[in-house]
């Protein structure tokens, strides 16, 4: 009986150990695939493009932009200084933040030299489905756009901009290297939350 209770035992922890080896070779299969996808997102040119949507990440508690935040707004000053354009600006407030994310955003950019009349603000969206659906709304029959976002999420940006009707191209701007491993890790789990909303699994 006992060697019946340690066979049973042994098979269990196989099986589980099978189960997290299966489950971490998918979730690293998933982030070479992010990583492939980044590395191949075609070349913008934002003469071809009638706005840019810069999407929005963390502002710090005392109000400045967090690093990557001020990265991905420097790309679009790059763009825009290419071609002046209108610029949506998205992102909401969250709780540890002082003012929305578009907020800090418009003010950047408007210091750096966007004309006021080119900037338009999103403030109400906490996810890159939401900031899409809403910068539609504002820009209206607008159909083509740049995305600027960091490298990693580049290629699920653009994938909901379609979804919600835009021809759109973008361009990545850098992370910092020690935010690699935990940035690519959650993009691969809401590549996995997207696919299941595409597939009708999830609302």
């Amino acid at each position: 009986m006992r060697s019946n209770g340690r066979r049973r035992v042994l098979l269990t922890l196989r099986l589980l150990i099978g189960l997290v080896a299966a489950g971490l070779a998918v979730w690293l299969g998933l982030v070479a695939l992010i990583v492939i996808k980044e590395k191949n997102v075609p070349q913008a040119d934002p003469r071809d493009t009638q706005a840019i949507i810069a999407l929005g990440a963390q502002v710090k508690a005392d109000g400045t932009l967090s690093v990557q935040l001020q990265w991905r707004l420097d790309k679009t000053l790059e763009m825009y200084s290419i071609h002046p354009q209108p610029v949506v600006v998205c992102g909401a407030r969250g709780t540890d933040e002082p003012v929305t994310e578009a907020q800090a955003m418009y003010d950047y950019l408007l210091k750096n030299g966007v004309r006021e009349d080119h900037l338009l603000k999103e403030e109400s969206s906490f996810n890159t489905r939401q900031n899409l659906e809403n910068a539609k709304k504002l820009l209206g029959d607008t159909e083509k756009v740049m995305i600027v976002t960091s490298d990693y999420h580049l290629p699920r940006a653009l994938a909901l901009a379609e979804d919600v009707g835009f021809d759109a191209t973008g361009v990545g701007s850098p992370i910092k290297p020690e935010y690699w491993i935990k940035n690519h890790f959650r993009e691969a789990l809401a590549w996995v939350k997207y696919i299941a909303q595409k597939c009708g699994v999830l609302s």
